[in-house]
């Protein structure tokens, strides 16, 4: 009777040792990875805690980077001035999706009878959901993309090493001062995004379907309740945070040249679409809960 040599691999009568053997290499190959994985996951805590707390520092010690950061993002800089930057995207964005809820309520609500409570429709939708999350995709795929390319060209062109060894902090000065404009440029663009949208969806029903300005109007204001702006504002917020955390991070820690750099956009705009959409249900969740806080009653 012979006995195997090795307790860790595994015999039997179909695969014999060849069996064992590779169940033996797979095993560490598969907890080496999720280690990694975990690890990965520490980096990234690790960065947006020391991200946050860089915060003091670089509203203190550059204020001038902030400024010249707040006018970038809010404006655009060369070519994209010319078209205004993320103003006119986010505002565009939240124009024709106001225009689009009022469409879909009115026909929706028409096919029962009730076309006159398009405006709670557009009061309640618009505010909750529509507005804070295109402000979340609009950052995303402006703000937070260009502050991804931003860093990563100046870690593959060893710009961050240069500052590092003239004693320059990276991290407040790259990071911190591009989450604090972020936080800074997101008021304006919700407001500018809130009127975008309750216009357009003003427009559509009154115009376009020709709804008594009185009846939307009395039904979009008994429905538009202040805390629910203020809670929408306070979500696009989160959002901003959000936004330029994983941003900044894969943009600070871009790796393998140039094609590095597409690779962390690529992966910072698709990780930053998820958070947006998760903050969207926590916030929903845990402000609204499962009542909606409104009581429609004829």
């Amino acid at each position: 009777m012979s006995e195997n040599p090795d307790p860790h691999v595994a015999t039997d009568d179909s695969g014999g040792d060849e069996y064992g053997t590779r169940l033996r290499l797979a095993e560490p190959k598969m907890f080496r990875r999720a280690g990694s994985e975990w690890e990965h996951l520490g980096d990234q805590a690790f960065f947006y805690w020391d991200s946050i707390r860089s915060i003091p520092r670089a509203v203190v010690s550059y204020r001038r980077e902030t400024l010249r950061l707040i006018a970038e993002i809010s404006m655009g800089t060369g070519a994209l001035a010319m078209i205004g930057g993320t103003v006119v995207v986010v505002g565009f964005l939240t124009l024709f999706t106001g225009g689009t809820i009022a469409v879909q309520g009115y026909s929706s609500l028409s096919d029962v009878g009730v076309e006159a409570l398009t405006g709670f429709f557009s009061a309640f939708i618009n505010v909750r959901i529509a507005i804070p999350v295109i402000a979340g995709i609009a950052l995303a795929a402006t703000i937070g993309a260009g502050a991804t390319a931003q860093l990563g060209a100046m870690r593959v062109s060893e710009e961050i090493d240069a500052l590092e060894v003239m004693a320059i902090p990276s991290v407040p000065y790259l990071v911190g001062t591009r989450i604090v404009a972020g936080l800074i440029a997101i008021i304006p663009l919700y407001a500018l995004a809130s009127l975008a949208s309750f216009v357009a969806s003003r427009f559509a029903t009154t115009v376009l379907y020709g709804q008594s300005p009185g009846v939307y109007d009395h039904y979009f204001r008994t429905f538009l309740m202040p805390t629910d702006i203020l809670w929408s504002f306070l979500q696009a917020i989160a959002m901003a945070v959000g936004v330029m955390l994983v941003h900044t991070y894969h943009g600070y820690n871009t790796t393998g040249g140039p094609v590095g750099v597409g690779v962390a956009v690529g992966n910072a705009v698709r990780t930053s679409l998820v958070v947006v959409v998760v903050i969207t249900l926590i916030t929903s969740l845990a402000i609204y809960g499962a009542s909606g806080k409104f009581n429609l009653s004829g």
